[in-house]
């Protein structure tokens, strides 16, 4: 697959980049308007090529393979892709027990 045609969120990624976009602007609003720049700008290129993440590691592991991520340090924005679309499944702190927080979610 080599383009898609939009970039969809899933309601838990939307509350995860929430979360994240309110906990940095308690201290710095104009970071946080940086950060969320950052991830919707990067994650709106994917549009022009899907298939350019990693898979995620730690669902490799459990035998999960169809989840890719992209890596904005410290954060990972995790994705699938169906069809002529992306859908972003998570945005999760990598400082965070990352296999813990993606395992419940994709396991259960």
């Amino acid at each position: 697959m080599s383009k898609s045609d939009e970039v969809l969120w899933a309601a838990v990624a939307e509350s995860d980049l929430t979360g994240i976009i309110l906990y940095i602007a308690e201290e710095s609003p104009g970071s946080a308007k940086k950060v969320l720049a950052r991830i919707k700008s990067r994650t709106a290129k994917l549009t022009k090529s899907p298939m350019q993440g990693r898979v995620v590691p730690e669902l490799l592991s459990q035998g999960i393979s169809q989840y890719l991520e992209v890596v904005l340090s410290p954060w990972r924005v995790i994705y699938r892709v169906e069809g002529d679309r992306v859908l972003v499944v998570s945005v999760i702190d990598s400082r965070r027990n990352v296999e813990d927080i993606l395992l419940g979610r994709f396991l259960n």
